[in-house]
């Protein structure tokens, strides 16, 4: 008997504590999500045509500023050129250097700021050269070929442009009608 009480108190014992135990917790209720957000949209393709043009805006944009900086910097007295003008183009540039661009405006940037660098070496060379006093002729074709070289660099950029724009440029006639050659009338343009 002994053992069947104590089989019972066991019993009772285990019956106690399943009722005193914590009791089953109620299955999860389930809450609607709320709207989900719409797709994230795709960022657009800067180098995709129907968005080039909007991409080069930027870097055009300190293009023109830097020739009007270096347009006021050839037009300054040469001792005025240190503190009037230089700062200025310098600023520039590194905007330009700074500056994130898609891959495919790359060689426009290369060319941009080449550009930018031998104009800054010119005005800072022709600043220099000038306090002395006078150009030697040797210094004045170290100025001349630089300044070759900037508007080399110039038309390259003007070219890329074009060729990322679909633009076709046509070369502007340099030569000059031989002397007695009636000049083709202006028409006005439309």
């Amino acid at each position: 008997m002994t053992s069947t009480r104590s089989i019972l108190a066991l019993a009772l014992a285990m019956l106690a504590l399943t009722a005193c135990a914590a009791p089953t917790p109620a299955p999860p209720t389930v809450t609607p999500a709320p709207s989900p957000l719409p797709p994230p949209t795709a960022t657009p393709d800067p180098c995709a045509p129907e968005n080039l043009q909007a991409s080069i805006v930027p870097v055009d944009r300190l293009m023109r500023e830097f020739d009007d900086a270096a347009y006021l910097a050839e037009n300054t007295p040469v001792g005025e050129m240190l503190l009037a003008t230089i700062p200025d183009l310098l600023r520039i540039r590194r905007a330009a250097e700074d500056q994130e661009i898609p891959l495919c405006l790359l060689d426009l940037k290369s060319y941009q700021v080449a550009h930018m660098n031998t104009v800054i070496d010119v005005v800072v060379f022709l600043n220099k050269v000038g306090q002395q006093g006078s150009i030697s002729e040797e210094n004045q074709d170290l100025i001349n070929q630089a300044s070759e070289q900037a508007r080399q660099l110039r038309d390259k950029y003007t070219i890329e442009m074009a060729r990322l724009l679909g633009i076709t440029l046509v070369p502007i006639a340099s030569e000059t009608p031989a002397e007695g050659t009636a000049l083709p009338e202006a028409t006005a343009a439309p």
